[in-house]
Parts: C-alpha cells; sequence; structure tokens
C-alpha cells in the first residue's frame, strides 16, 4: 500500500478490513483488475497529484495567527481569513519570488539542492530546477528574468529567456565570493544589490565547506558593464534585503547571532546612484531572540520580516513600522525563514517557513513585482 504522507489527513484502510458495525469487504475480480490499473496510472503520474483527503479542521475567524501590537497593524489584518499550510516536504525552504506573468512563485528547497514552482492557480507545487547548486534567495528583474543566489558555487546566476543560467558575479578582486544569499533589483538601471554572509560555506548540508576568503558584505551588480562593487562590509551577516517603496532606503537583515556574541538586527541605509552607494548607515530594529532572514516591503513603507530561531509564538513574520516600531506578527507553527508577496494585487503573504510553505491574505499590498 502506497505510505501516507505524515501532514495528510487521508483516511486509510486496508481492503477487506471491516470498521465497527460494517460486514467485511468481498473483492470482486474485476474491481481489483479496475483498482490495479487505476493505482498503476496514478503512480505513473506525477508527484503532485494528492490523495483526496479531508478537509483541514477549520480556525475560529480572526485567525490565531495575526497578533497586534500597534493600533497602526489592524489595517492590515483581515479577520475572515486563515493561515493556510500549501505544502510540505523540504528540508529547508528559502527564497520565493512571484512572477506575476506565470502566476507562479519560484522557492529553494536548499539541502535537497532543488528550486520548487507553487501554482497560485491550482495550488500545486512541482519542481522547477533539480541540481540548483544549492541556490537560495531568488527574485526577478524589470524583464521578467529570474535572479538566483548558489550557495555551492558562491555565485550570483540569470536564467534568460532561453533558459541556460548566465553568471553575473562570482569573485571580487580575484577572490570567489562566499555564497551570495539574496537579492534586488533595481527599477532605473536594473542594477543588482545581493548579500553574502557565506552560510552555504559552513556545511555540506547547504552548499561546500571552504574557508571565507572575504569579509561578509554587501554588492551591487552594474546592469550595463557588469562591474561588481562592494558597497558595504560593517554588518556581521547580511542576509535578506529590501528597498523601501520609493527605492530611496535599502534595508538588509543582519543575522548576526547565529555566528556572533550579537543580536540579530535589520540595518538601513540611503540608497545613492539607483544602488552605486550606502549612505548614512543606521539600526532600524533590533531582534531579542532568534533572528530575520527575508524582507519584504509594503506600498505604505512597513517593513515584513520573516522571523525563526525565536521560538513559538515569536516564529513568522514581525511587521514594522516606517519609525522602526514593530506594529504585529503573523505566527507560524515553523520557524519562518522567508517570504513574498504574491498574486494580482499582490496581498497575499506567501511563506517558505522551514519544512513548509503557507499563505495568509492580508489587506497589505506588496511594494515590489517580486
Amino acid at each position: 500500500m502506497p505510505a501516507v504522507p505524515r501532514n495528510s489527513n487521508t483516511v486509510v484502510r486496508r481492503v477487506g478490513m471491516p470498521v465497527d458495525g460494517e460486514e467485511p469487504m468481498t473483492i470482486h475480480r474485476r474491481a481489483l483488475l479496475t483498482g490495479g490499473a487505476a493505482l498503476g496510472a496514478a503512480l505513473a503520474m506525477p508527484h503532485v497529484v494528492r490523495a483526496q483527503s479531508l478537509a483541514p479542521q477549520p480556525s475560529r475567524y480572526p485567525d490565531d495567527a495575526w497578533e497586534v501590537l500597534d493600533p497602526r497593524f489592524s489595517q492590515y489584518m483581515i479577520g475572515n481569513t486563515p493561515l493556510q499550510r500549501e505544502w510540505s516536504g523540504a528540508l529547508w525552504a528559502e527564497g520565493p519570488a512571484w512572477n506575476g506573468v506565470g502566476r507562479y512563485a519560484v522557492f529553494s528547497d536548499i539541502p535537497n539542492n532543488r528550486q520548487m514552482r507553487w501554482d497560485e492557480v491550482t495550488g500545486a507545487v512541482t519542481p522547477l530546477r533539480h541540481h540548483s547548486n544549492h541556490s537560495n534567495g531568488n527574485t526577478f528583474d524589470f524583464e521578467g528574468r529570474q535572479i538566483s543566489c548558489e550557495h555551492s558555487t558562491a555565485r550570483v546566476v540569470r536564467y534568460g529567456h532561453q533558459g541556460p543560467a548566465e553568471v553575473l558575479a562570482e569573485t571580487f578582486e580575484g577572490k570567489q565570493l562566499n555564497a551570495p544569499n539574496d537579492a534586488v533589483v533595481h527599477p532605473d538601471d536594473g542594477g543588482i544589490i545581493f548579500t553574502d554572509p557565506g552560510y552555504g560555506s559552513h556545511w555540506y548540508y547547504e552548499g561546500t565547506v571552504r574557508e571565507l576568503e572575504l569579509p561578509t558584505s554587501i554588492y551591487h551588480i552594474d546592469a550595463a558593464s557588469g562591474a561588481l562593487t562592494r558597497l558595504s562590509d560593517e554588518i556581521f551577516k547580511p542576509n535578506g534585503l529590501c528597498f523601501s517603496p520609493d527605492y530611496r532606503t535599502l534595508y538588509v537583515a543582519d543575522s548576526a547571532a547565529t555566528h556572533h556574541p550579537e543580536p540579530a538586527r535589520i540595518i538601513a541605509w540611503n540608497v545613492e546612484d539607483n544602488g552605486r552607494r550606502l549612505t548614512g548607515r543606521r539600526e532600524f530594529a533590533t531582534l531579542e531572540s532568534g533572528f530575520h532572514d527575508g524582507l519584504r516591503a509594503d506600498v505604505d513603507g512597513n517593513v515584513w520580516a520573516a522571523t525563526g530561531f525565536a521560538g513559538e509564538g515569536q516564529d513568522g513574520v514581525h511587521v514594522y513600522a516606517p519609525d522602526g516600531t514593530k506594529i504585529g506578527q503573523i505566527k507560524t507553527p515553523e520557524g519562518c525563514a522567508n517570504l513574498t508577496f504574491v498574486g494580482e494585487h499582490r496581498n497575499r503573504l506567501l511563506m517558505t517557513a522551514s519544512q513548509s510553505i503557507y499563505s495568509i491574505f492580508t489587506a497589505a499590498q506588496g511594494a515590489h513585482i517580486a
């Protein structure tokens, strides 16, 4: 009998075994042959075909996932929408990016060395790329091309319209990059800013073990010349990042707490010359436990920060007002690594959370295309 996934609600009993109050089942040869053919056909189909299952136990509205810490967050909360577990089966899900044309989100399953595709229309999750070089963060540029940060090769690559990957960055001043983590694109000239904390170089589980040759840094790739510029190395573990809605501020999560006796922080800079320079470094927010990873901004300038390893009731998404005040949370059952706004109106939050992906509709709207 096929194995049933742990997270399935499918009710299973062996053929011929009676349930209390029932007569034993009789198996007819024709039914057995028909059932066997059907089973064979099902097993031959892609694994995204889902078993018939009972609907999940509904939650009482408003869903317990919402937590309002400041009245300003109330306007983004929807009282009659649930936190939904869309899929489970990753080892460490990361780097979601929304493709509005295809109506899908790509995300990475780093230890399994693959990229996955969540389809908004069907809800199906299917493999997009095997042997993704342990990719982490993904984004799309303003021509619809996918940009990925690879751990095991320590590269930033771009998938062109025909498919093959083009290497955009792999060395700086003759030294190999650490392990690029996450990236954003500036709309005015297509320049790319990415972080390079080196997580994919610390263990084979997420990349290739090697000594870091460069300081942990933030870089800029010039879209026209391909020139690579270091923007800052004054951050312990530069992780997720996002622009403010007007592209004048860059927010970067510093997950220092994973390797340094420092709390996790979000650092902000002023963006100069379309991202070729960063000025006015300042601390935007500090996290008492756990760390922030992926970041996204909404159209009102709030920063939505994926949060993990903070414990039950704190893991999920922390939301900060433009002045740095934490105004609300969306709690997830698993630690949350990254997030993106999806859908036609970018009002649905998709979260990569450890082994699963979750979604929840909000009254916010994501500020940027990916």
